[in-house]
């Protein structure tokens, strides 16, 4: 008698291995059931992404996971050229340079009263707690520091912002190590297409409104520089932590490509983290499935989402690539702009 075609792999319980590292749990993990083995699979895809030859790898990071505890996780994936362009919030961009000045957030508790703090000038974000009157601080320092290198009446894309910022943190700051500073150093982009959403935007006005400056960010400036990384591209693969603005960012950016060269742009590999539904029809919880109607994410993409929260999971996955990939060696792409155009070669590094 034939088995039964669908009874053929079966679960494997996980044994208790007191000298196993994460990198091997997690691969045990590729036998279990739900969001563990997600959380596996989502591993592998990476570690097929950066095999490639010459694949771009997107990040997209959304929500205040610097508050939260994630700065050097992802400062060491742009260290180590996990990833090439990075798309992320101005929350999580201010706060690493709150943190890059040697400021500090604060354990507290949901549970507090906020009326209470709002007399003390303590902000809270859920459990996590910062001192306002350093944040206008480091307001009124990136107001000085930053715009006193950016021109009046000249359109800039977040990139050229946020490069600025990196120059800033590593020559006036001395700062040892930051997302922006890392990205700066390591010769990739970063994006924030809503920078203006943020306290870094808030910095901007003031310069303009308190110092009589000009200073222009100019938003479809960073429409048509994303757009010429994917339409250069050979292979794009996408992570995202979280969803918003920067997911949808990077899945336009295929749609974009596809326009201008009249061809299919896709991304071919798609990773995500989420605690967010699909069923609500936001972006933030949307399936790659979904987006494969939209022309975002290949038919043939290799793909995975883990529903979890991101702190939970981003540290896991982290140190299983590092135990993984403890000598990477990748063609990792190299971005040159010129007067608005893009000229994108490759180099081999081995970090």
């Amino acid at each position: 008698m034939k088995g039964n075609r669908f009874l053929r792999v079966p679960t494997q319980p996980i044994d208790v291995e007191v000298d196993s590292d994460i990198a091997d749990l997690i691969t045990r993990m590729r036998r279990v059931g739900f969001q563990g083995r997600k959380l596996a699979e989502i591993v592998d895809i990476w570690t097929n992404m950066l095999r490639e030859k010459r694949c771009v790898i997107w990040l997209g990071l959304a929500g205040a996971m610097i508050p939260a505890g994630m700065r050097k996780l992802i400062s060491y994936l742009i260290q180590r050229r996990m990833i090439d362009v990075l798309v992320t919030t101005g929350a999580n961009l201010y706060h690493d340079t709150y943190e890059a000045r040697g400021l500090k957030h604060y354990m507290g508790s949901p549970n507090l009263d906020d009326v209470a703090l709002r007399k003390a000038k303590v902000d809270r974000i859920y459990d996590v707690l910062g001192d306002e009157n350093r944040f206008y601080d480091t307001d009124k320092w990136i107001e000085k520091h930053l715009c006193d290198r950016l021109d009046d009446d000249t359109p800039y894309s977040s990139r050229e912002i946020l490069e600025t910022l990196g120059e800033v943190l590593y020559k006036i700051a001395g700062a040892q190590s930051s997302i922006t500073l890392d990205a700066y150093k390591s010769g990739i982009p970063i994006y924030c297409p809503a920078l203006n959403d943020s306290s870094l935007g808030f910095s901007l006005t003031f310069a303009n409104r308190r110092r009589k400056r000009r200073i222009i960010f100019d938003g479809l400036k960073d429409i048509d520089e994303t757009a010429m990384i994917t339409e250069k591209a050979q292979m794009t693969g996408v992570i995202y932590l979280g969803g918003g603005v920067p997911k949808n960012f990077i899945q336009q950016t295929a749609v974009v490509a596809g326009y201008q060269l009249n061809r299919d742009k896709s991304h071919n590999y798609a990773i995500q983290i989420t605690t967010d539904m699909p069923v609500w029809g936001g972006l933030s919880g949307c399936t790659f499935e979904e987006a494969q109607s939209w022309g975002k994410i290949s038919s043939g993409a290799r793909m995975a989402t883990c529903y979890s929260d991101i702190t939970i999971a981003l540290p896991l996955v982290v140190h299983a690539l590092a135990q993984k990939h403890r000598k990477l060696s990748r063609n990792v792409p190299v971005f040159k702009w010129t007067q608005g155009n893009l000229g994108m070669t490759y180099r081999l590094t081995k970090t």
